[in-house]
């Protein structure tokens, strides 16, 4: 972070916290299934919580598919296919 000056309409702002982005970040993206005995939100968190061991920065995930497993007539597993994005560390 770096303290500047912010002059505006309203007038001079002192030391006014800034913080200072990369001009780009690099992202990758990755496709996994969670699934669920209970619900569709329960799948996403397996997933989510499964990625968590080995993935930093995620940063968003997109839901591409929802299906579902039947058995003996009733829903047997909720399965969800998620895209997931992370942020590349070095970006």
């Amino acid at each position: 972070m770096e303290d500047v000056t912010l002059i505006n309409s309203i007038g001079i702002i002192p030391n006014l916290a800034v913080i200072i982005m990369s001009e780009h970040h690099i992202y990758k993206k990755i496709e996994m299934v969670g699934s669920s005995k209970n619900s569709i939100e329960d799948a996403i968190e397996n997933a989510l919580a499964e990625c968590k061991k080995s993935i930093n920065n995620m940063d968003w995930f997109e839901v591409i598919e929802t299906r579902g497993h039947i058995v003996n007539g009733a829903v047997g597993h909720y399965q969800v296919t998620l895209k997931i994005g992370f942020k590349i560390e070095s970006s």
